[in-house]
């Protein structure tokens, strides 16, 4: 007779251990530790961006005056402060004076930075201290900076007037005529910006591998096509990434024009942030609610900037 023999049977396979107690601390530990780093960076972006930006806005929404400032008791009006800005004769100027005094900025800062940026590339001796040297405009405070500035442009003193008086030309004045207020500030604020527009363009050159312009090269290609096909179409990221902070800075520029020329004579070289200061605190009866209001348009200036930005980057990226 025939045994048959029987597989011995398998076990089921046991479940899955729970996680032990030590990996549950772990986790909580980790948790904890990655709010902790977290928690410091929240509480400043609330103190120092989110609440005053919620005061600026309350602030041009509502009718305060120094008593109501203090007792905090001001009537919600709603956009009048606005309209109050926008109708008054001084707004249109003040725009018109941010466009040329952000613009023209940006055109020559970005134009000079990329000249030298393209000049340091090359490898020659000294050019870790020149570099250096060129970034004193930038590490300067502003308030000397400026303040320079404007003895170099005063209209008797100053050393611009001395050296084109010696080369037989008569004084200009810089700082208290109709255009030149406008254009000294400008010119004040490239020199200030060139540096920072050098370290940018300078690091995105650093990044274009020397193949693709021996590549240019070997196809015939010469100095110019190869800066124009080559090295601008690559540094088109660093390029947008500068200009976009160049324009936030700039647009908000205070303190050089305060120092040199106060927005004066008359106007000629006021810009909206000065202006949202003097109408704020240029006064012994400040007008807060339309300094918020003009303070809140640079913020939205500055914000249409950055959204234009990241379209512009999420279609380059998805091509």
């Amino acid at each position: 007779m025939t045994t048959v023999t029987r597989p011995p049977a398998v076990a089921p396979p046991a479940p899955a251990a729970a996680p032990t107690a030590g990996r549950r601390r772990r986790r909580l530990t980790d948790s904890a530790a990655a709010w902790a780093f977290a928690l410091p960076v929240a509480a400043y972006l609330v103190l120092f961006f989110a609440y005053p930006l919620y005061r600026n806005i309350d602030l041009s929404l509502r009718d305060y005056t120094v008593q109501s400032f203090v007792q905090g008791n001001a009537k919600f009006i709603g956009l009048h402060n606005y309209a109050t800005a926008i109708h008054d004769p001084v707004f249109p100027e003040a725009v018109w004076h941010t466009l040329f005094f952000t613009f023209v900025s940006l055109a020559f800062q970005y134009s000079i930075g990329l000249a030298l940026a393209i000049f340091f590339n090359q490898s020659f001796r000294l050019s870790g201290t020149l570099r250096a040297l060129l970034l004193v405009p930038w590490l300067l405070p502003l308030i000397v900076s400026a303040s320079v500035w404007a003895w170099m442009l005063n209209s008797e003193s100053g050393v611009i007037n001395s050296f084109l008086r010696a080369l037989g030309g008569s004084n200009v004045h810089w700082l208290t005529g109709t255009p030149w207020s406008l254009i000294s500030v400008t010119i004040a604020n490239i020199w200030i910006g060139i540096p920072f527009n050098l370290v940018l363009l300078y690091s995105g050159l650093q990044n274009i591998s020397e193949d693709v312009y021996e590549a240019a090269e070997l196809d015939g290609a010469t100095a110019w096509k190869r800066f124009w096909h080559v090295t601008f179409p690559l540094l088109r990221p660093v390029s947008a990434i500068t200009l976009l902070l160049g324009f936030v800075y700039t647009l908000k520029v205070f303190d050089i024009i305060w120092i040199i020329t106060r927005g004066g004579p008359d106007n000629t070289s006021t810009t909206l942030a000065t202006w949202s200061y003097q109408l704020s605190f240029g006064s012994l009866l400040p007008k807060f609610g339309p300094g918020s209001a003009v303070g809140n348009m640079l913020i939205l200036g500055a914000l249409v900037a950055g959204v234009i930005y990241i379209r512009f980057e999420g279609k380059a990226a998805t091509r």
